[in-house]
């Protein structure tokens, strides 16, 4: 009997389309399950980093998204899009997690400073930054929610309208208003160089 070599393996998930891996998931082949992962992690950390705005959140949020949708497997329908399914999951916990953060907040430790970097320029970008995700932080979920999606993890009106459950429409009217609302509030905060997106 051969037996393959972990390379070997590794190259028969890498070539394995998402259906026939999500298969495999399900009926028990964690390596397969790994392909998967390492397929969708960045993408999922991106979304959450996007929602969160902080590193460690994201990346503790991404670890918790992956375990929640193993374990949720089997309730997911091989006919339907598995993105959209995972990064309703990672927004669903990136929400519980900025509401966990309104009730319980925490302050985050200064950047560490290494050489070459102009200690003023890195003190002006953090308070910008900040006046920037306060801005951010402001507007309503339902609007905040569509502007992340779609400028911080780059998903289509289509796709930011399966992962909240709402109309295409509704996602670029709330589009347009957030970008509005946050300007107001950015020009508010002191915040003058707004990009527009």
């Amino acid at each position: 009997m051969y037996i393959r070599s972990k390379e070997e393996k590794d190259g028969v998930y890498h070539n394995l389309n998402e259906v026939d891996l999500l298969r495999a998931s399900l009926a028990g082949d964690t390596e397969a399950w790994g392909e998967i992962v390492l397929r969708y992690k960045d993408a999922v950390f991106g979304l959450c980093l996007g929602f969160l705005r902080n590193r460690a959140d994201a990346e503790d949020l991404t670890h918790d998204t992956f375990i929640r949708a193993y374990e949720n497997l089997r309730r997911y329908r091989l006919d339907k899009k598995f993105s959209t399914w995972l990064f309703t999951i990672a927004s669903n916990l990136s929400r519980n997690r900025l509401r966990h953060r309104r009730y319980h907040p925490v302050v985050s430790p200064p950047e560490q400073m290494t050489g070459g970097i102009d200690p003023a320029a890195v003190v002006a970008r953090e308070a910008r930054h900040a006046r920037v995700k306060a801005a951010l932080d402001e507007l309503p979920h339902g609007y905040r929610a569509p502007l992340v999606l779609r400028y911080y993890n780059e998903l289509s009106y289509k796709e930011i309208a399966e992962v909240l459950s709402l109309p295409e429409g509704t996602v670029k009217t709330r589009i347009h208003r957030a970008k509005v609302m946050l300007k107001e509030r950015m020009e508010r905060n002191g915040v003058m160089e707004y990009e527009r997106g």
